[in-house]
C-alpha cells in the first residue's frame, strides 16, 4: 500500500476518534460545570477540558477567559480550532476523499453524511438544551463509521492504519482524561464532591457500569485509575488500547514481509508495561508522572509510525 494511502487512512481514523472524544468531554464537562460553581470555580472543568484535548495555548490566543460559550464554541465548531468537531469531521472527510476507493460504501456514507449535516447546522444547535443532543448525536455518528469499519472492511492493511489511528487516539486520550484529574484519584481522597467527579470521569469513557461489573463494590479513585489504566477488560484502558497498538503494527510488519522499525519496538515496550504494571507502582512513582510519560511516548509513538511507514 501506498504512504500516502496509508497517511490518510491512519489520520481519517484519528480525527474522527477525536471529534468523538470531544464530545465525550464537552458532555461531562457541561455536567460538572455547575458542581463546580456552587464551588466557586465556574471554569474549572472547561480548564481541565481544554488541557486536556491539548488546545488550551490556542484557546487562550483567542478568548480572555474560560467561559462556557467561549470553551464550547471553541472545541465545537471553532475553525481556528484544528481540534473542534467541526474541524475534525471535515479533516476527516478531506483525508476520506483521497482514499475513497479504500474506504467501504457504508464508511464513506457515515462520514459524507456527518459533514453535510454539520455544513448544515442550525445556528441554536449548541445552545441550551440543544447541546446534549448534538453531543449524542456526534458520538452516534463516530460509532457508526468505527462500527462499519469493523463490520465492513477487509482485514488488509488499510484496515489496520484505520485500527492503528483509532487506538492510538483513544489512548493518547484516556491518558490526558485521567492526567488533568490526577488529584482526584489520591488515596486519601474521598468526598461527596469527589464521588461525583469520578463518575463524571467514568461517564467520559463509558465506564460506569464496566466499573460494578469488574469491581462489584462502590468507587475508589486507585480502582478507577488502575481499571482505566491497567485493566485490559476495558475498551478504552491504556492497556487495551497500547494492546491493539502493538498487535496490529506486528501485523502490518508481517504482512511486509517481516520489515519492522522504531515504532514496533517502542509500541512493545508501552504494552508490556502496561501488561505487567502495578497500580501501585504507578502511584508510588506519581500517577501524574505516569500519565506524563505515557502521553510524550504515545506521541513519540505516532511520530515513528509516520516516520516509519508515511514519511520514509
Amino acid at each position: 500500500m501506498l504512504s500516502r494511502t496509508a497517511e490518510n487512512l491512519f489520520w481519517l481514523a484519528r480525527y474522527t476518534e477525536r471529534a468523538g472524544n470531544v464530545a465525550r468531554g464537552v458532555a461531562v464537562a457541561f455536567r460538572m460545570a455547575a458542581i463546580s460553581a456552587r464551588l466557586g470555580d465556574e471554569g474549572a472543568e472547561w480548564r481541565a477540558l481544554l488541557t486536556a484535548s491539548g488546545g488550551d495555548a490556542g484557546f487562550y490566543r483567542k478568548y480572555e477567559a474560560p467561559t462556557a460559550e467561549a470553551a464550547i464554541h471553541w472545541l465545537l465548531l471553532d475553525p481556528d480550532n484544528p481540534s473542534s468537531i467541526l474541524a475534525c469531521f471535515e479533516a476527516a472527510r478531506r483525508n476520506a476523499r483521497s482514499v475513497r476507493t479504500a474506504l467501504t460504501v457504508d464508511m464513506w456514507e457515515a462520514l459524507n453524511d456527518s459533514w453535510n449535516h454539520l455544513r448544515n447546522l442550525a445556528p441554536d444547535a449548541t445552545e441550551g438544551e440543544n447541546l446534549v443532543d448534538f453531543l449524542g448525536w456526534v458520538r452516534e455518528r463516530v460509532t457508526l463509521f468505527n462500527g462499519a469499519a469493523n463490520e465492513t472492511m477487509l482485514r488488509y492493511e488499510p484496515w489496520r492504519f484505520v485500527h492503528l489511528g483509532t487506538m492510538l487516539e483513544r489512548a493518547d486520550n484516556t491518558a490526558r482524561l485521567l492526567d488533568v484529574k490526577h488529584a482526584l484519584f489520591a488515596p486519601e481522597i474521598e468526598g461527596a464532591v469527589d464521588y461525583v467527579q469520578w463518575q463524571a470521569v467514568l461517564r467520559s469513557v463509558s465506564a460506569m457500569r464496566s466499573y460494578q461489573w469488574v469491581y462489584r463494590e462502590r468507587l475508589s479513585g486507585r480502582r478507577i485509575a488502575e481499571l482505566m489504566i491497567l485493566r485490559p477488560e476495558l475498551p478504552r484502558s491504556l492497556a487495551a488500547c497500547h494492546a491493539a497498538v502493538a498487535d496490529t503494527l506486528e501485523a502490518i510488519g508481517v504482512g511486509q514481509g517481516g520489515r519492522f522499525g522504531e515504532c514496533h519496538r517502542v509500541s512493545g515496550l508501552l504494552k508490556a508495561q502496561l501488561r505487567y504494571g502495578r497500580i501501585e507502582d504507578i502511584f508510588a512513582q506519581g500517577l501524574h508522572e505516569f500519565l506524563t510519560d505515557m502521553i510524550t511516548h504515545t506521541a513519540e509513538l505516532g511520530a515513528e509510525i509516520e516516520a516509519f511507514y508515511i514519511r520514509h
